[in-house]
């Protein structure tokens, strides 16, 4: 079993970087060293009226530093009382959790879709390959100038205000993209379109998969999701995304 630790980590900064979406930058023990692009980290909130913490992907990790960055957009109660954490206040933090992704020296594709596209950021660091990024937004985007740095970016706008008008297929199609390995991670439609894409043109694919969790550790299974094959904890056809996953082979799972 992978090592997960609990601690009081320390918010080293924190900053909107689009309208609802913050990015934060937090101080951590041990999580940091042990963690990998692709997993999350439960967060705890102050409010004792809230008592099941939030599941946030990784976005950066500074093992130098012993820092995360997570970004994540306000969504309820829970995220909205981190976004008020200023520098130097403290966060009871759980993690690393679940399984990232695989590297593979493989030109890849690295899809991203909304608040999917943040833990794609760390992976891009890390993969030593020809790659792509492929980022679907619903209007304003956020982190491409980053991910600029690592390598091209596509992006895609519902409202086409901007790159490609449409969703992140589209802006493969039309810049004419190939690849031989596809990391996606981004809402269920998009990831389904993509499993598919990826058996036409017979393409290694890993999925992310976005899912509510409870406990964030495999124990409650509120967050499974049905696979090909018997899961060994509960012997019927699913998966525990916090447990198994969040990524997946695309095979692996039935979107």
């Amino acid at each position: 079993m992978a090592e997960r630790f609990k601690e009081q980590a320390v918010v080293i900064r924190q900053e909107e970087i689009s309208y609802g979406i913050y990015s934060m930058w937090l101080k951590t023990d041990q999580i940091a060293a042990h963690a990998k692009a692709g997993q999350f980290i439960s967060l705890y909130c102050q409010d004792g009226s809230r008592l099941l913490p939030r599941p946030i992907s990784i976005c950066q990790i500074d093992v130098e530093d012993s820092a995360l960055r997570i970004v994540y957009r306000v969504v309820g109660k829970g995220t909205e009382e981190f976004s008020t954490l200023r520098t130097g206040r403290q966060i009871e933090i759980v993690g690393p959790l679940g399984n990232g992704f695989p590297r593979k020296e493989k030109k890849a594709f690295l899809i991203g879709g909304g608040i999917g596209i943040p833990p794609l950021l760390q992976l891009a660091k890390d993969l030593d390959c020809e790659k792509q990024m492929i980022l679907g937004y619903q209007d304003e985007p956020f982190l491409q100038e980053e991910f600029r740095k690592l390598g091209k970016v596509y992006i895609s706008t519902e409202d086409g205000s901007y790159g490609t008008e449409g969703n992140v297929l589209d802006a493969i199609a039309e810049n004419g993209l190939t690849a031989d390995i596809i990391y996606a991670c981004g809402p269920t439609p998009m990831l389904r379109a993509i499993k598919q894409y990826a058996a036409e043109n017979k393409m290694e694919c890993w999925l992310s998969m976005e899912e509510r969790m409870a406990c964030g550790i495999g124990a409650c299974l509120a967050c499974v999701c049905k696979s090909r094959e018997k899961d060994g904890h509960t012997n019927v056809h699913n998966k525990r995304i916090c447990k198994e996953g969040p990524v997946f082979r695309a095979e692996e799972v039935e979107l």
